[in-house]
């Protein structure tokens, strides 16, 4: 079967700040899925995570933009301009937006131990395949999570998810490879101060062509 348009894969979060564990488990879903690209979806606020110590969105881009540099990665603030919060909705509207790209929703195992908690969670699942990568110290709470319970029926192996005849969802394709122990907690203990380096900073979103100024939450 032909392929009707570019598959992405989407990383959703705080990207407080991104770092080189970002890139590497897209790099390696890329591969694994033989993604065209992957957009990083730098999010205005995390629903489940506290507001204290979250940078400004132009900080939390910019660094995300660093870390893209050369590859096949593209880092927006999408969310923003789309008015979205939940994941649910954001998926959606990012279908309506692009119809001719096929899209596959990534998230690491510790993502996967708390799916149940996501709004609509069940909705996700449905609305495109999910690729669940290895984390340091949550294989086990992920294998045992409710979510994995209910989505275990449509586990896939990568090869068929990428030559499937139909492009389905609900789809689970776990990606197993050496686990990448750099956080974003880790590198603001570090340097608390870290999104200073970006202050002043205007970037034009990729997707949007807006601008993302410094002092957007």
């Amino acid at each position: 079967m032909k392929r009707r348009g570019p598959i992405t894969g989407l990383l959703g979060g705080s990207f407080n700040p991104a770092h080189g564990g970002h890139r590497r488990i897209s790099l390696f879903a890329i591969r694994a899925l033989r993604l065209d690209e992957v957009w990083w979806l730098v999010s205005p606020g995390n629903p489940l995570k506290a507001s204290e110590g979250m940078a400004p969105l132009a900080a939390r881009l910019a660094s995300a933009r660093e870390q893209a540099r050369g590859a096949p990665i593209r880092a927006t603030a999408i969310e923003a301009r789309l008015g979205t919060r939940f994941t649910a909705d954001t998926l959606k509207a990012l279908q309506r937006r692009y119809p001719k790209r096929r899209f596959v929703w990534l998230m690491g195992a510790d993502n996967l131990a708390q799916f149940h908690l996501w709004k609509d969670w069940k909705t996700i699942a449905r609305t495109m395949p999910i690729a669940v990568i290895a984390r340091p110290g949550y294989d086990a709470a992920a294998m045992a999570s409710p979510a994995m319970a209910w989505l275990r029926r449509w586990r896939r192996r990568p090869e068929q998810l990428v030559n499937g005849a139909r492009w389905s969802a609900p789809a689970l394709v776990l990606l197993r490879f050496d686990p990448d122990p750099r956080s974003a907690t880790a590198l603001r203990k570090a340097d608390p101060q870290w999104h200073r380096r970006h202050a002043g900073k205007r970037l034009r979103d990729p997707l949007t062509h807006f601008m993302v100024r410094e002092g957007q939450p």
